[in-house]
């Protein structure tokens, strides 16, 4: 029987934090086709041996787009879909293109969407099982570790340090990077891998440039399929909420994550996170709407979190 998974986001983050159902699945239904609307999703899981091919379809939030969507999923030659969203459009285009057994959320209901619940929920009830996990571990090839392994000093901490993210208002902000790196460097041996995206390279520039150790890396050049091994293999992950810190807590990492207006569901389903919220602040009621400012979580928080974990 060949399988398909569709998640229906664009985002890295939000796909990767899926990874632990689609495992599930692919146990019961051998490995899968990932549909996804993610560009560099098939590089992030091109090792992945319980995905048998990974494959990127446009935005689809149209009625007039249920062709096309019925068309490309025709041609994978389903027997079996899981759609990871309430979405009317998907399934009658799963339909539409003869896919036998269409298992979707529940249509027509979005709002208050909690990623990890939901998620769970729909597999265990799709699958007819009582529980699966939330996490699992990230699949990295050997080769790929050990040519990345060349840039790790074991006898300092190495910490990758998520500077970057897709708005701004979820941004720690350079000048708090900065002086962490700085007073981190007072305190202990450490070395910092600094990851902003390739469209943001002026904030790992910046923060590199005012560092007054020269114990950094810029990883912001670097595609998806290179970055991922440094995600695995460091020490932590220290940053804002961005689809690295997915991959360093499904390492077995601790990940520091630093939640100024993103809502917690994005960090509820790993045991390995760290969250730090603004001052005054309750984890649940933390979401898009909030304007947190970059100063509402104090550098001395955060440092204490670092030596913290380090000690262990």
């Amino acid at each position: 029987m060949k399988t398909g998974v569709f998640l229906n986001y664009i985002g890295l983050g939000a796909n990767l934090m899926h990874l632990a159902y689609c495992h599930k699945i692919a146990s019961i239904y051998g490995p899968i086709t990932l549909i996804s609307l993610a560009k560099n999703l098939d590089q992030a899981l091109e090792d992945d041996q319980l995905i048998d091919q990974v494959i990127i379809f446009d935005k689809n939030k149209k009625i007039t787009d249920i062709p096309k969507i019925s068309s490309n999923l025709r041609k994978l030659n389903l027997d079996c879909i899981f759609i990871f969203y309430p979405s009317a459009r998907l399934y009658l285009a799963a339909k539409l293109a003869g896919i036998k057994k269409v298992y979707c959320y529940p249509l027509f209901k979005k709002k208050e969407l909690h990623l990890v619940k939901t998620a769970k929920k729909f597999t265990c009830e799709s699958l007819n099982i009582l529980d699966c996990e939330t996490e699992t571990l990230i699949q990295i090839s050997e080769e790929k570790m050990a040519r990345t392994k060349k840039f790790f000093d074991k006898k300092k901490f190495n910490i990758v340090v998520g500077a970057g993210s897709s708005g701004p208002d979820t941004r720690w902000g350079e000048k708090n990077f900065i002086k962490l790196i700085n007073q981190l460097n007072n305190k202990d041996d450490f070395y910092f891998y600094i990851q902003a995206g390739p469209d943001q390279k002026n904030i790992s520039r910046e923060i590199i440039n005012n560092v007054d150790k020269k114990n950094c890396m810029d990883l912001s050049n670097l595609s998806v399929r290179e970055i991922l091994p440094f995600f695995s293999l460091c020490d932590a992950y220290v940053g804002n909420d961005s689809f690295m810190h997915h991959v360093t807590s499904q390492s077995q990492k601790p990940a520091i994550v630093l939640l100024i207006n993103s809502p917690k569901a994005y960090t509820d389903y790993s045991k390995n996170y760290h969250r730090i919220i603004p001052d005054n602040s309750s984890i649940d009621n933390i979401n898009h709407s909030f304007l947190h400012s970059q100063d509402s979580i104090s550098i001395e928080k955060v440092i204490n979190k670092v030596l913290e974990i380090k000690s262990k």
